[in-house]
This record gives C-alpha cells, sequence and structure tokens, in this order.
C-alpha cells in the first residue's frame, strides 16, 4: 500500500505540472485600456499593474507593434511598456510576461481612429458654457448613489460636503431643459473616480484617470451622454485635473516610485502663491512651494517632469477626447502644475485635433498675471503656454460689485467694466477668455437670498457678459437666481438644482415649479441666450466701446456690416444722454431694442431710466 500510495503521489505531481507551469500573475490595472492606430504620435506608453511583474520578459504577439522600450520602476509591481504603432493595423494582440515558469498574457486591443482634425469642433466665443456639478444637479437613477466596494458607502443631502446622488441619467434627463434655456455647450466638473473616503463629490481627488465615477455612471453612459448633447446641438467640456490627484489613486498608494510625486511623494504644503511662476524677483524656494507643493495632504502633487508620468496624464486626455468625442477640456489649477509639462500637453493635444479648445484655471487676480498663461503671450516670450483659453478671474471680481455701485465719469459701477477692457491689449486674443458671473469655487452672483430681488443687477450684469469679448459661462442654477455665500461653505455653492431629486417639494426645471420671480429670471436668460445663438456678430465681431458719460457705458459688436449696440445706465437716476459721441456706432435714427422690442429713435439724445439697459440692432 506505502508503494502504491508514493506511486500515486508521483503520477499525480507529473499531471499537476503544467497547470502549475501555466500558473499566471494577477494584472490589476492596464491603462491605457485600449488605444487607436492612425493618431499622429504613433508611440503608446501601456502601463501595467500587478503582483511582482517588474523581472519578466515581455513579448508581442503582433508582428507589426514594435516594442520600443520596457522601463521598470522602483515597485515591482509595475511595468512600462512603449510601443511604437506606426505600423499597426486594428487588431487583438496579446501582451505576454513570462517570469520563470509562470506566463501572464494581457490581451490588448487597437481599434481603428475615427475622429480626425474637423471631425472635434472645440468651443469658441460662438458658445456659452453651463457648468453642472454632477452630484448636484439631478439624481436620475437612485440605485448607484451607493456602490458595494467603495470608500463612501451613503448619500446625505443635508450635509453639504457628502454626496447627493447626482448622477449622469441625472444630466441627460435633463438635456431638453439646458438646451431649451439656449446654452450651446455643457461643461461638467470632473467625472473621473473619486473613490476617496469622504468629501470627494466635487470630483477633484481622482483615484483612476480611466474611469467614470461609478455613482455617477459607467464609461458607456458617458459616451452615451456625449452623443445625445451633441444630438441636440449642445457641446460637452470636461474638466480634468493633472496637478494632483486622490490620495486613494493606485498611482499614489503603490506608487511606482517616489518620482511619480513632487518632493518625493511626502506632502509639503502649496502656498497657493502662483504669481511667483511669472515673478521676474521671485525665488526659487517661492516658485517651487508653489508648483510643487501639494493641494492638501489629500491630493498628492503630480511630478508632470517624470516623463512617464507626462506621458501618462497626456494620453488620458487624448483616450477621452477620442472615446467620447468631448469638444474641451477645462484644466483645473493650471498654474501649479509644470509650466512646460503644460504646453508641451496643449501642443500634443492641440496636434491630435487642432479645432479642439482648452480651457486653463488661471486664478490669478490681474490681467496681467492671467494674460501671461495665454498662446502666444508676448509676456511670456520666448516661452509659450500653447493654452488657447485662460478664465478671466478679474473680470469676474469686478463684475460681483459693478452692477450695485454707482457709476461716475471716473471711477465706480460700470466704469471698472470699461476701464478694465481698455487694457486688453495684454491679451494675445481676447475673444478666448472664459468669462462668467460665478462658478462652483466662488461665491454666486447673488451671494445672500434677499439678494435676489433686485433682478435688475442680474439682468444687467447678464447683458454684459452674453454681449462683451469672450466666452461666457453660466454656473447651474444662475437662471432661477440661485443664492450661495462662499463664506457658509463651498458645498453651500454647490447646492442641488431644486426638482432634480424624486420627492423635491420644488421642481425648477418646469415653468410651475419656479416663482414668479425665478420665471422672471429665466425667461430673460433664455431670451438672450436664444438670441446670442448664432448670432456671428457677438460670437466673431469685433468690439468698440466709449468711455463713460453721464454714468453710462456705451459699446458695439459689428461683424461684416451688421451691429448691436449696447447702452447701460450705470446710476440710481435717469440719464439724459447726448448721442452725438456715439454717431459712428450708430447708422440708423432708430433702433429695435431687443430686450423689449420697442423702436428707439436715436436723434439727439436718449432718456434712460435707472439702471436701464438697451440692446439695440442695426
Amino acid at each position: 500500500m506505502k508503494k502504491l500510495f508514493l506511486l500515486f503521489m508521483a503520477l499525480f505531481s507529473l499531471l499537476a505540472w503544467p497547470a502549475k507551469s501555466a500558473q499566471t500573475q494577477t494584472i490589476r490595472k492596464v491603462a491605457p485600456t485600449f488605444w487607436w492606430v492612425g493618431m499622429e504620435n504613433p508611440e503608446l506608453q501601456i502601463l501595467l499593474y500587478g503582483d511582482r511583474i517588474a523581472q519578466a520578459e515581455v513579448s508581442l504577439t503582433s508582428p507589426d507593434v514594435m516594442l520600443k522600450d520596457v522601463v521598470r520602476q522602483a515597485n515591482p509591481n509595475y511595468l512600462l511598456l512603449y510601443v511604437d504603432l506606426s505600423e499597426a493595423a486594428p487588431q487583438t494582440f496579446d501582451i505576454v510576461l513570462k517570469q520563470g515558469k509562470k506566463t501572464t498574457t494581457v490581451p490588448y486591443e487597437l481599434k481603428q481612429r475615427t475622429r480626425r482634425g474637423e471631425d472635434v469642433k472645440g468651443f469658441t466665443a460662438q458658445d456659452v458654457l453651463y457648468l453642472i456639478m454632477p452630484d448636484r444637479f439631478a439624481n436620475g437613477n437612485p440605485d448607484n448613489d451607493v456602490v458595494e466596494g467603495m470608500l463612501e458607502d451613503k448619500v446625505d443631502r443635508t450635509e453639504q460636503y457628502a454626496r447627493h446622488g447626482g448622477d449622469l441619467k441625472g444630466i441627460a434627463d435633463h438635456l431638453d431643459y439646458i438646451a431649451d434655456l439656449g446654452v450651446t455647450a455643457i461643461w461638467l466638473n470632473p467625472t473621473q473616480e473619486n473613490d476617496m473616503p469622504g468629501g470627494s463629490y466635487h470630483g477633484y481627488a481622482i483615484t483612476d484617470y480611466y474611469q467614470v465615477d461609478r455613482r455617477f455612471g459607467t464609461n458607456e453612459e458617458f459616451k452615451t451622454l456625449v452623443d445625445q448633447a451633441h444630438d441636440k446641438g449642445l457641446k460637452v467640456v470636461m474638466d480634468m485635473i493633472f496637478n494632483h490627484c486622490g490620495s486613494e489613486n493606485y498611482l499614489f498608494k503603490d506608487r511606482p516610485s517616489d518620482d511619480w510625486f513632487n518632493f518625493k511623494s511626502q506632502y509639503v504644503q502649496t502656498s497657493y502663491k502662483t504669481a511667483s511662476v511669472q515673478d521676474i524677483h521671485a525665488s526659487e524656494y517661492e516658485r517651487r512651494l508653489a508648483t510643487d507643493g501639494w493641494f492638501t495632504l489629500s491630493m498628492p502633487d503630480l511630478n508632470q517632469r517624470n516623463r512617464h508620468v507626462a506621458r501618462y496624464l497626456i494620453q488620458s486626455s487624448i483616450w477621452w477626447i477620442e472615446y467620447a468625442g468631448i469638444n474641451g477640456i477645462r484644466q483645473d489649477t493650471h498654474p501649479y502644475a509644470d509650466f512646460d509639462f503644460m504646453a508641451q500637453w496643449c501642443k500634443d493635444v492641440l496636434t491630435e485635433y487642432p479645432y479642439f479648445n482648452i480651457v486653463g484655471e488661471t486664478w490669478v487676480n490681474s490681467n496681467v498675471l492671467v494674460s501671461f498663461w495665454q498662446k502666444d503671450s508676448k509676456l511670456a516670450a520666448p516661452r509659450n503656454s500653447n493654452l488657447p483659453t485662460v478664465m478671466d478671474f478679474p473680470l469676474q471680481a469686478l463684475m460681483t460689485r459693478s452692477f450695485d455701485e454707482e457709476t461716475t465719469d471716473f471711477a465706480g459701477g460700470l466704469y471698472n467694466l470699461y476701464d478694465y477692457q481698455t487694457q486688453d491689449l495684454v491679451y494675445a486674443d481676447p475673444m478666448n477668455l472664459l468669462i462668467f458671473l460665478d462658478n462652483h469655487d466662488t461665491s454666486r452672483f447673488y451671494v445672500k437670498e434677499e439678494d435676489t430681488q433686485n433682478l435688475t443687477r442680474y439682468k444687467q450684469a447678464l447683458l454684459f457678459l452674453l454681449t462683451t469679448r469672450g466666452i461666457p459661462q453660466l454656473y447651474y442654477g444662475t437662471e432661477i437666481a440661485m443664492a450661495g455665500d462662499k463664506a457658509e461653505g463651498d458645498g453651500y455653492l454647490r447646492r442641488d438644482f431644486p426638482g432634480g431629486w424624486p420627492g423635491d417639494k420644488t421642481d425648477c426645471f418646469t415653468k410651475d415649479g419656479r416663482t414668479d420671480l425665478q420665471n422672471e429670471a429665466f425667461d430673460y436668460t433664455k431670451k438672450l441666450l436664444n438670441w446670442r445663438k448664432g448670432n456671428d456678430i457677438i460670437g466673431k465681431g469685433t468690439l468698440k466701446h466709449y468711455s463713460i458719460a453721464k454714468g453710462c457705458y456705451v459699446y458695439e459688436r459689428s461683424y461684416e456690416g451688421k451691429s448691436v449696440v449696447v447702452i447701460m445706465n450705470g446710476t440710481g437716476q435717469p440719464v439724459e444722454l447726448d448721442l452725438t459721441p456715439y454717431r459712428e456706432s450708430m447708422p440708423a435714427s432708430q433702433a429695435t431694442d431687443v430686450l423689449t422690442g420697442k423702436t428707439i429713435n436715436l436723434n439727439g439724445t436718449l432718456k434712460l431710466e435707472a439702471r436701464e439697459s438697451l440692446l439695440l440692432e442695426f
């Protein structure tokens, strides 16, 4: 019996040997998950993350995909493959990892590129962006509010920093509302995965750059949402963050090497003083602290000077453009990242998609500092950011107070706006400025609820926003006079849109659900937006303005022989305005006011009531 037992065990070992030799290693991540042939840049970085795979011999089963380089990092759980696709056809091939008696095959798909040049149209000054925070707009699918296995396991609409349950389906369900309002593009705060323990409802702590957060939906749902938006004449702008990621991102928790993050992956707080980047007098210490310091402890600062990090980030943005067909990117905290990397990123994206647009969050406090970041800025020369559009935060700050103050011929009120725009020579392209009354990081245009009773203030501000130079952006809820004070917490600025959740007491997506005041604000917004839509005078035309007289601001937009003239009384009393100085912008003795439909006589003088505005078409 003993001999039989030993013979049996020997036979069992022989039979079991092939299964043992075919044992595979666990591959946890492949990034990007697939790619395309026919790209302008034929080189592809494929990041593999798995258990102790670094020492594996790597080969590819495709004869026309050339393995150029295999890069191993300090962490044995990573392999970085650089392949050349210049001769490759669409296919699925295997990446073969052989390590001793272990062999692992990783299937990889190459698709045919379908989006080229003119196929991807970016947003321009002909558009108006509508900014949405997905968690706070509408909950179309309550079943994905809590996803098993994710770190934050509840929703609580009473807590401003908790998740509230908004999702992609909620946005899709209200595309008709958005399109009917008259905007032409939606900008979504980040939709990529934020699998953090809490406080990441806003989306700015990404834990997987290639995955939509499952509480919002799936990658396919995102792609479908973009297609549905396009069908309704709406472009889609995607928010991205290259300066930092979430601390639960696998690239940080089990980082390839310490130099993937600034300060060797050790927390050092940024100063938030990004003016030091362009300050000719700044110390190197201050520059480094501003750009390499971490945004917060839970948002590690990526080192874009590491070429592998740089390629990973660049490819992630190109992946979303090609996969989903988005029309633009808004890049968060643009000046905090490495200048040369960001310039290369813009260049690479625009090489693949020449008609695409990128806007950087350039939150600095003067037009001179903002202008430094725009493509072809003389102030940055010989360096070039290659960033087409920058955010005009200084103008936003002026607009928050200019429609409250009394305007004189040399100060206050509308004079602020006139004076600021006399300095537009600092910009390489004033039409490529994103202009806005408020957004998810600022107090709303109406700070307190009681402020909303003064709709004249909003009407003047919106008229200016939609008729001056630049690309306007509206924040969701502005059209119904939502209020929010940053002093009460950022979550309060990002309140739920009324009617976006089953069981809401009011539904502001409908006329019957809005108050009379909300309907007045909504109707005015809709009227102006739909008038602006497709209007080349505003979207392409030049701006001519006149110095303030009797507290009034007059400016003209003109294009190919057609023009509109805006006249605003920035005072709290009636004004009689001599029209002689404006004759070159008023080619007729009368014009129709778009706002009221009335015919306005333009002979001699013009009487304006307190805070009255006119939008005249010629």
